[in-house]
């Protein structure tokens, strides 16, 4: 989709213009952060920048301006003058996403652009995606840390293989709405050995764990019948201190779909 190598099947066409080598057109549109940063190391983060601006056309004040832009949005700033080998993995990774954004690309892919950045950072980071979303911005981001994808994109695709396993909204993938169901925390106020017969007898759960006090399984995410179910399992006698129904995530979709652990 980047245009760096030819494709073999398929098309992709960014505002109208196909995407393949040598179509300018359509390539200065795109912005491309891999999660491996390149960068030329002995090059002051200035002059990186500069260099990136020359090559798309950007020059004089309207390149200066860009660079200080994004330096500062980035939290860079301080290290304009600073020799790239000297920047931290996190550093050289927000300097990535500077180079990447400084020529106002209409599509941006992103991979683990999080990759390297520490909790702070992150936030900031979510925050800047999503302002690009809110401007309109076309972005497509590929990465494992779930948790972040979830504030700033409007839809999720899960890949297994090169295949798409599940697409939707947010809400598509993360609801589990298509079943009405939802997985509970269960913590007794003792452990009780007979919890895991008790709950085997019980109708209508299933991926049930017991592991000592705490217990889950997946149940109707409907409040009459919470609570009918949670009248019934005290009926059992099970000593019940805290029953909560444990909202879905995207860590929780993407589990959900059985894909295998990648190697």
């Amino acid at each position: 989709m980047a245009g760096l190598i030819p494709m073999t099947a398929g098309t992709v066409k960014v505002m109208g213009e196909n995407v393949e080598p040598g179509n300018t057109a359509a390539l200065a549109r795109i912005g491309f952060a891999p999660d491996t940063p390149p960068v030329y190391e002995d090059l002051k983060v200035a002059d990186f920048l500069r260099f990136i601006g020359r090559a798309y056309g950007i020059r004089g004040a309207e390149v200066e301006e860009k660079i200080d832009f994004w330096l500062d949005q980035l939290w860079l700033t301080e290290k304009r003058d600073s020799k790239i080998k000297a920047l931290s993995r996190g550093m050289r990774q927000r300097l990535t996403v500077a180079r990447t954004l400084l020529p106002d690309p209409t599509l941006i892919l992103l991979d683990e652009p999080a990759a390297g950045l520490d909790p702070a950072g992150r936030v900031q980071f979510r925050k800047l995606l999503g302002s690009l979303r809110d401007q309109g911005r076309a972005l497509i981001v590929s990465s494992h840390i779930l948790a972040d994808l979830h504030e700033y994109c409007t839809h999720i695709a899960i890949m297994e293989g090169g295949k798409l396993r599940q697409f939707g909204t947010v809400a598509q993938v993360v609801g589990g709405k298509e079943d009405n169901r939802c997985m509970y925390a269960v913590m007794l106020a003792r452990p009780m050995p007979e919890a895991a017969r008790i709950l085997s007898e019980m109708h209508g759960l299933t991926r049930v764990e017991v592991h000592g006090r705490e217990i889950a399984f997946e149940f109707e995410h409907e409040d009459a019948k919470a609570a009918d179910l949670l009248a019934a399992l005290l009926a059992k006698g099970l000593p019940i201190a805290k029953f909560t129904p444990v909202e879905h995530d995207l860590e929780q979709a993407y589990l959900r779909t059985g894909i295998k652990q990648v190697d």
